[in-house]
C-alpha cells in the first residue's frame, strides 16, 4: 500500500511539474500558435548550416513547445536531444536579450551557431542585430544568459 501511494505521489508531482514547466515555456518562448522559430527546422541550422522551413506535417513537441522539421531524419535527431537543438533565450533575439534584457522578435534566417548552441537575431529595416552581436559577443552573451535566467525563473 505504501509503495502504491509513493508511486502515485511521484506520478502526481511529475505531471504537475511538467504542466508548470510546459505552461511557463509556452508563456516565455517566442511562439506562433505554440510553434517555435516561425516553423523553421531547428536541426537544419546545425546539419545544413542554413535556415530551412519545416513542414507542418513533421512535428515534435518538447515540454509544450512545438517544432516543425523539414525531414523525418531531423525530427529523429531532435527527439534524441531536444534541449541541444532548441534556440537560446526561448527563440528571442540574442542581441536584444544581451543588450537590454528584452524579448524581441527574430528573423529565423539570421542566426549563428556558437559552441553547439543556436542563437537567433532580429534583422529588418536595415537593422541586422547579428552584426552588433558579433562586435561584442562575449559580453552580450554573458548578459543575455543572465537576463534569460531572470525571465525563466
Amino acid at each position: 500500500m505504501r509503495r502504491q501511494i509513493l508511486i502515485m505521489f511521484v506520478a502526481f508531482i511529475s505531471v504537475t511539474t511538467f504542466g508548470q514547466t510546459a505552461a511557463k515555456r509556452i508563456a516565455d518562448f517566442n511562439l506562433d500558435k505554440k510553434t517555435a522559430i516561425q516553423g523553421y527546422d531547428p536541426v537544419a541550422y546545425f546539419t545544413q548550416k542554413k535556415a530551412v522551413k519545416g513542414k507542418a506535417t513533421i512535428v515534435a513537441t518538447y515540454e509544450g513547445v512545438t517544432y516543425n522539421f523539414s525531414s523525418q531524419t531531423n525530427k529523429d535527431l531532435f527527439l534524441k536531444n531536444p534541449a541541444g537543438y532548441e534556440p537560446q533565450y526561448g527563440g528571442w533575439c540574442a542581441f536584444a536579450m544581451g543588450d537590454y534584457g528584452e524579448k524581441v522578435e527574430i528573423n529565423p534566417e539570421t542566426f549563428k551557431v556558437l559552441d553547439g548552441k543556436l542563437y537567433l537575431f532580429y534583422n529588418a529595416f536595415f537593422n541586422n542585430t547579428l552584426k552588433s552581436w558579433n562586435r561584442d559577443e562575449v559580453n552580450l552573451k554573458k548578459k543575455a544568459d543572465a537576463n534569460w535566467k531572470k525571465i525563466i525563473n
